[in-house]
């Protein structure tokens, strides 16, 4: 690996995959790191590039794909197949050349768009491997920073909170330029991917439920509420929600429901993919993050971990913030920016109902320790401390998971 590389977590993934699958597609919001990704790791394998920006490239797969093969896939064990969902007829080439035998890796910020138009040719032939901006502990490593001194360490947990994990902003220089770099990439992404591919034409309508998006995040999606607020059908409200999660731009959080009765069962939370873009949205860049805008980063690290995220919800106002299911162990996780002195509501609630051994209190500031409710150990940590406990290599008082 070069030196100016910063290892991504997923290659772990890539590594145990890359002998199982002919084909493997890597999909993620724009200068995520997709292709710088793959660019490295194929120095370590025979691999080919090809980016089907080139129109000579472009041409030839659309028009004489066997001559394409010759010309530019012989002689490699792997062929990188940049963005080539974009040319005629994608999905039927690239079967034949799976067919043929050949190992591809694709690029895609648009699963929808490569869904549609590759992978539904290549059915139990292709995994999808998810790559996000980068987490915090790839943050550290783009920084060459080493844990220890608290300040500092607080100090890149807040740059990370507050500009986000785009690599070009991560890597840049100067809080105004990174600022500059995330509005260049806002208006690529909504202005030509998530318009052009999603056939919107109404941009502003969209800019307008972004902004909406950004100033309500982690509240419960209520159609009829943003339609009132911002004049847009319901219709149009869901087609642009699905053009934004399917771009990477917004995630959603579903309920966690064992009761129908008691829980709500529909409606979805809605976050940002990254915090840096929510802040730029919202124009809130602030020295102390606001309670949601951290709850908002800690439900994207815990997706860039690979947890499956719910919420759950009483129709009575019990709520937690997140809830992580895994070999049926629950762990119901409340975020707050001050550590409290007590365990909320909430928590207790989740706690009295489903018997979980732990839970987690994870502050932004405050003291770490632990307590009891019942026969339930609730962790008061921070990010850190969250990441340790969830951490497969935890010692003691590890969550277990």
């Amino acid at each position: 690996m070069s030196k100016s590389f910063v290892s991504r977590e997923v290659m772990n993934k890539f590594d145990s995959l890359v002998s199982v699958y002919p084909a493997i597609a890597l999909v993620g919001a724009r200068q995520a790191g997709k292709t710088t990704l793959l660019k490295e790791y194929s120095k370590t394998k025979n691999a080919g590039y090809l980016l089907f920006n080139d129109l000579d490239i472009r041409r030839l797969f659309e028009e004489d794909v066997k001559k394409f093969e010759k010309q530019y896939l012989e002689g490699y064990d792997y062929s990188i197949l940049d963005e080539v969902h974009y040319c005629k007829n994608a999905g039927n080439n690239i079967k034949y050349l799976v067919d043929s035998g050949k190992k591809l890796w694709i690029t895609s910020s648009s699963e929808l768009i490569l869904s549609r138009e590759v992978l539904s040719y290549l059915v139990g032939r292709v995994t999808i491997i998810k790559l996000y901006p980068f987490s915090l502990k790839e943050f550290f490593n783009a920084k060459n920073f080493k844990e220890g001194v608290k300040q500092a360490t607080e100090r890149n947990v807040w740059e990370h909170l507050t500009y986000g994990g785009y690599p070009r902003v991560v890597l840049s220089e100067g809080m105004e330029l990174k600022k500059n770099i995330l509005s260049d990439l806002y208006q690529t992404m909504i202005l030509k991917d998530v318009t052009n591919n999603f056939s919107i034409r109404d941009s502003e309508s969209l800019e307008l439920l972004t902004k909406y998006l950004s100033i309500n995040i982690g509240n419960l999606l209520v159609y009829e509420t943003i339609t009132k607020n911002l004049g847009i059908r319901a219709k149009t409200i869901k087609k642009y929600l699905s053009a934004l999660e399917k771009s990477y731009f917004i995630m959603k959080v579903r309920p966690y429901c064992n009761n129908k009765n008691k829980e709500i069962i529909k409606q979805p939370k809605i976050y940002f993919v990254d915090t840096g873009m929510r802040n730029l949205v919202a124009k809130s860049f602030n020295d102390t993050p606001e309670g949601k805008t951290f709850e908002n980063y800690i439900a994207a690290e815990l997706v860039k971990g690979g947890h499956e995220l719910k919420y759950w919800r009483t129709k009575s106002g019990a709520e937690v913030d997140f809830v992580i299911e895994k070999d049926k162990e629950l762990l119901p996780i409340e975020v707050k920016v001050t550590n409290p002195n007590n365990v909320g509501k909430g928590l207790r609630s989740f706690i009295e109902t489903y018997k979980p051994r732990k839970a987690v209190i994870v502050h932004y500031e405050g003291e770490e320790k632990i307590v009891s409710v019942g026969n339930c150990k609730v962790y008061h940590t921070d990010i850190l401390g969250l990441k340790k406990l969830l951490s497969d290599n935890s010692k003691k008082d590890s969550l277990g998971l």
